[in-house]
């Protein structure tokens, strides 16, 4: 298989836009955070990465991102040394900069990703725990729109035709999901392919159906959650 290039990132792009929910969920969790910025443009918190042709399409078609070099927070070193084999740490302008077009993959994705079986199958949409406190559709995943979760799946599935060792990394990141939930004694959530909220026993990965409605809230969400602000169940 000939290796990925720059133009199959545009055509990744351009299957990968509708918004997670229908509202603007950076907009409820920025003024959480110090710097006014949603958690997930906020590289104090979240560092995105780009894989090499992906980078390369970036980098040749717009000024938004760069190297990611920052050493104060996390320490480059070690960021660097935990980045899979052929992606790149990157940082864009910022969020009132952004251009929409241009989002990373895992921009487009986050918090989410792709849970993948014991068996080797992508089974569907899960989160990464460490965001729960800060990640307001973590705490909402009720609110996350059946077309994201159809475009979400549809392009891994095209990311694993490019690169397929992936599919290897996220069913090794799925077993240490399963490892640490299995500690705490709680259930993996997913966001199954086939449209249903389901939970995975850590134990066995067996899958239960659940319903998505009334699940626990995280960190500041617990609080407002309760309260009566005007416009909060709006769309």
């Amino acid at each position: 298989m000939p290796s990925p290039n720059s133009h199959d990132y545009a055509h990744l792009y351009s299957l990968f836009q509708s918004p997670i929910t229908r509202l603007d969920c950076g907009l409820k969790c920025a003024h959480f955070n110090e710097t006014g910025a949603p958690f997930c443009c906020d590289t104090r918190h979240a560092i995105p990465t780009a894989y090499l042709a992906e980078w390369e399409y970036l980098s040749k078609n717009s000024n938004l991102w760069h190297r990611w070099e920052d050493d104060q927070t996390f320490g480059v070193g070690r960021l660097k040394d935990q980045v899979p084999f052929g992606q790149v740490l990157i940082a864009c302008l910022g969020h009132e900069l952004c251009q929409r077009d241009y989002r990373s993959l895992t921009c487009r994705a986050f918090p989410f990703f792709p849970y993948i079986s014991q068996n080797r199958e992508f089974l569907g949409l899960s989160y990464y725990f460490e965001y729960e406190d800060r990640c307001w559709v973590i705490s909402n995943l009720d609110r996350v729109t059946p077309a994201y979760i159809a475009e979400f799946i549809s392009v891994y599935e095209y990311l694993f035709d490019l690169e397929p060792q992936e599919v290897e990394n996220f069913r090794y990141h799925s077993m240490i999901m399963r490892r640490i939930y299995g500690r705490h004694h709680r259930p993996i959530p997913l966001l199954h392919r086939n449209g249903f909220y389901y939970q995975v026993t850590p134990k066995n990965g067996q899958l239960r159906r659940g319903k998505i409605s009334g699940l626990p809230k995280y960190g500041p969400y617990q609080i407002t959650d309760s309260l009566p602000f005007p416009g909060e169940d709006e769309d």
